[in-house]
């Protein structure tokens, strides 16, 4: 894997005034974006759990003058559950989302609850802690269920992990060591619920599935009835901080509190975990199976892009999910991914359909563990979580109670352990990052117009690509109507170009994850400005 590094923010220093077209040129933006109401989903293609499923909350407003104890800003997993711990121990909280609840990864996950992580145990300092923290993150969700009587699909199943190859069977081994020495059941068996042969395998008791949106909603009835407020489609694009208190911008206007957490999966705008967070694009399909003969467990194989599978009722039809095949946002081709992975599902199941496929995003962290706490370069009281691989249903939830806990002074055990600071930024990031603002859209700002050429002829109707005009690069898409949609191709985060996502119909940035939609307005961060547009001429 290919991640940036702190150091790499020298060269970003020497350069930054020659943007070129390389990804390696730094900008930071304040502006607000308008978002249209009931956009359903961070791309194309919806998630079951997001059809027919819709936010309960109503439409809210901020009182001029009024300055909350917390602003929590994403609506997913983390977000809604800090906002849970803070509103239960007596906080006025507001949680504002820059489109609808669920909107982003918690509505497009896969759904797996494990009691073991995609970085093993085996691979951090202090195993036995990371796996009280999964553990204990997997535990939440089921307190939340039965307290607040959540009606989510939630079932407990058993885990397998297997090994087809000698190599993979070590692997699994290592896997096993780590495990037991962190204190996590788990033990070899020699039976598997797979058609897939294999060689080794482990058995994980106790896991669970469970449908993710049903959850968020049940969290967000909970939030709203202890006097919670939820701000739907309002972008928080940056937060000024005076005499103690922070100050957000919103597209609806300053919303105050004394403290401020980025639930938002990667904190907007440049900050250092762009250098230490890489961006995933993960796949999964729905299908249905002549035999009817779906497995009651939840099963991953060993490959490297793995695989995995689970059998879920949804709208009263069995159906099993595959997933998988994940590589780095922006980078590969999302529709041979999903190709790929059906030809994989159909190799081993006789699959009588596809019923739904859909993709998500999640960041890994440079060295296996989330970043939780305290922002670093940021104001006393601006907190974050980031950076939980593949595991954000766990990490997500342990991310909330720890974000609660600092807010209401409480310790928690794995501050040290998900510490923010053990990133450790240079002296003169902050200032570079101010003298740099607004740079590269001022590169662009001026290129309105674009001619019709030969490359804009040969796009095919819902199709879109990057291509070359009169020497410019351009974003262009063309509609099932025939008309271009013209866009600028440069990232509004941080200068890089763009590429074209014909699965999610979307722009995704290859060094950061920023997405946009054939509009060019911001899909997901860490970018808070829409990619410029440009009237194609077609005469």
């Amino acid at each position: 894997m290919s991640l940036f590094n702190l150091k790499e923010i020298f060269l970003f220093i020497n350069m930054k005034d020659s943007f070129k077209h390389d990804g390696r040129c730094l900008c930071i933006y304040s502006m607000a974006t308008q978002y249209e109401p009931g956009i359903a989903r961070d791309g194309a293609q919806q998630s079951p759990w997001q059809i027919n499923l819709n936010s309960i909350s109503t439409p809210a407003t901020v009182a001029a003058g009024t300055v909350y104890d917390a602003l929590v800003v994403g609506g997913g997993m983390t977000g809604f559950t800090a906002a849970i711990g803070l509103a239960k121990a007596g906080k006025r909280v507001v949680l504002a989302e820059a489109h609808t609840v669920g909107f982003g990864t918690t509505g497009g996950t896969s759904a797996h609850i494990n009691t073991f992580a995609d970085t093993t145990y085996a691979e951090v300092d202090q195993p036995e802690l990371f796996a009280n923290a999964v553990t204990e993150g997997a535990g939440l969700i089921k307190t939340y269920i039965d307290e607040f009587k959540i009606d989510c699909d939630y079932e407990t199943k058993a885990g397998y992990l297997y090994a087809e190859t000698d190599k993979e069977a070590k692997q699994l081994n290592d896997i096993y060591e780590g495990a037991i020495k962190a204190g996590v059941a788990v033990e070899y068996v020699s039976e598997v619920p797979t058609p897939v042969d294999y060689k080794k395998a482990l058995l994980w008791p106790g896991q669970a599935q469970f449908q993710p949106l049903k959850y968020l909603l049940g969290l967000e009835k909970a939030f709203l009835s202890l006097g919670g407020v939820v701000l739907e489609n309002t972008l928080v694009s940056g937060v000024n901080t005076a005499s103690g208190i922070h100050i957000a911008d919103t597209n609806h206007g300053p919303v105050s509190a004394r403290a401020v957490i980025y639930a938002t999966h990667l904190p907007p705008n440049i900050n250092v975990f762009n250098f230490e967070c890489a961006p995933y694009r993960s796949y999964v399909m729905a299908v249905k199976i002549k035999s009817g003969k779906y497995p009651e467990a939840l099963i991953y194989d060993s490959q490297e892009p793995y695989h995995y599978v689970r059998t879920h009722v949804i709208d009263g039809q069995e159906l099993l999910l595959v997933g998988g095949l994940d590589h780095k946002t922006g980078h590969e081709d999302p529709e041979k991914a999903f190709a790929d992975l059906e030809k994989y599902v159909r190799k081993y199941y006789s699959v009588s359909s596809v019923k739904y496929r859909w993709s998500s995003q999640y960041y890994v962290p440079v060295d296996g563990l989330p970043y939780i706490g305290q922002m670093p370069l940021a104001a006393n009281g601006i907190y974050c979580a980031t950076g939980y691989n593949g595991n954000g249903m766990m990490l997500g939830s342990i991310a909330g109670k720890i974000l609660s806990d600092l807010v209401t002074g409480r310790e928690s055990k794995y501050e040290q352990l998900f510490s923010p600071a053990r990133v450790k930024p240079v002296d003169s990031f902050t200032e570079f990052v101010k003298e740099n603002a607004d740079v590269a859209y001022h590169f662009v700002a001026d290129r309105f117009g674009i001619k019709d050429s030969d490359s804009l002829k040969r796009l095919q109707p819902g199709t879109g690509k990057v291509v070359d005009v009169d020497g410019e690069k351009i974003a262009a898409y063309r509609d099932e109507a025939g008309k271009i949609h013209a866009l600028s191709p440069i990232c509004t985060h941080a200068a890089c170009i763009v590429n074209w996502n014909a699965s999610e119909k979307s722009w995704d940035c290859p060094c950061h994850g920023a997405r946009y939609d054939i509009a060019g307005k911001v899909l997901t961060g860490p970018a808070t400005k829409d990619l410029l547009k440009m009237d194609a001429d077609e005469s």
